[in-house]
């Protein structure tokens, strides 16, 4: 027996098909790689070692801006191209620029957005981790503070201040108008041996097992922007970032930025290679996304203006030292 399909009947079975395939397509695409295993506590020590004994805002920016590759390389290319522009001049340039806050924070630290330009597969994998494991990463930024306050090596200074509170150590600026960022051998400095993480280029030049400081960054000039040093801390009761007065929060689109950068698609085309895709995590969706897992403060809304928020615990701002959450100073 013949069967005949009416025009009407094949359309409609065609487009449920297609409607199937976009749908399960969809799916795909939102699962993306399957789910790495998450870092261990030793491998998130290692992680975190070069940064670790940063001040605490400092650290809160690079935790943020980690997960923004693509990002990184276009500020540290803008400051090597116009490195005319300082103070003032600087900040209202990167002002204008679609880069998260985070990344035009570190513009006001140019050595510091360069070792991440550098070390740019080291810097994907801190960003990955503190998507997925949050209060992992700041329990082992914890951890090798305590071990290098137990070794004798990470303590008060004029540059800076370290200080206990509660079972946290606290690092901040001396002098609240200048920031000094430490140069120090994570393999030396905390007491036992630290390897570096694979494929790491050591960007720090001191020899021994100790804190050394250069030129203070005046930041003074950054005062009148919102991503400015005091918009930034750390709230150590609930592990996490503290951006603009409350939880720090991702933009979804650095996701995309993210992928596309490991797969040759850098903003405009340009294909680029460094990091490669073999690295873990590249193109991990962001927290909230299909697949992952949710991190402290995924229900606040992007870009860093949370709600609500009330912290009970220790905080610490670029300006200073807050029981709460804090605001802009």
């Amino acid at each position: 027996m013949e069967f005949k399909l009416s025009r009407e009947s094949f359309l409609r079975a065609a487009t449920c098909a297609l409607a199937f395939a976009i749908t399960a397509g969809s799916l795909l695409a939102a699962q993306g790689q399957p789910q790495t295993a998450p870092l261990t506590p030793a491998q998130l020590q290692q992680l975190v070692a070069p940064i670790a004994l940063y001040p605490d805002a400092l650290v809160a920016q690079i935790l943020a801006a980690s997960a923004y590759p693509t990002q990184i390389v276009e500020a540290e290319r803008f400051l090597q191209q116009n490195p005319n522009l300082k103070g003032k001049d600087l900040g209202d340039a990167v002002d204008q620029q679609d880069w998260d806050p985070s990344v035009k924070a570190l513009t006001q630290f140019p050595s510091v957005l360069a070792n991440l330009d550098k070390d740019l597969s080291w810097t994907s994998e801190l960003g990955d981790a503190n998507l997925n494991q949050q209060a992992d990463v700041m329990q082992a930024i914890q951890f090798m503070r305590k071990k290098a306050q137990e070794a004798g090596n990470l303590k008060t200074t004029p540059q800076q201040t370290v200080a206990d509170q509660g079972s946290d150590v606290i690092i901040q600026p001396a002098d609240p108008n200048v920031v000094y960022v430490p140069d120090y051998d994570p393999e030396l400095i905390y007491g036992y041996p630290v390897g570096l993480w694979p494929g790491f280029y050591p960007w720090w030049g001191v020899g021994g097992p100790y804190l050394s400081f250069g030129v203070g960054f005046g930041i003074g000039p950054f005062f009148g922007f919102g991503w400015g040093w005091h918009g930034w801390g750390l709230d150590w009761y609930h592990r996490g970032l503290l951006y603009g007065g409350g939880p720090y929060a991702f933009h979804s689109h650095a996701f995309y930025d993210r992928n596309a950068y490991f797969h040759g698609n850098y903003r405009g085309g340009a294909p680029f290679a460094r990091g490669g895709p073999g690295a873990r995590g590249f193109g991990t969706p962001g927290r909230g996304s299909a697949g992952t897992r949710s991190g402290a403060f995924s229900g606040f809304s992007h870009g860093g203006d949370a709600r609500g928020f009330s912290s009970r615990g220790q905080s610490s701002f670029g300006g200073g030292m807050h029981g709460g959450g804090g605001g802009r100073h």
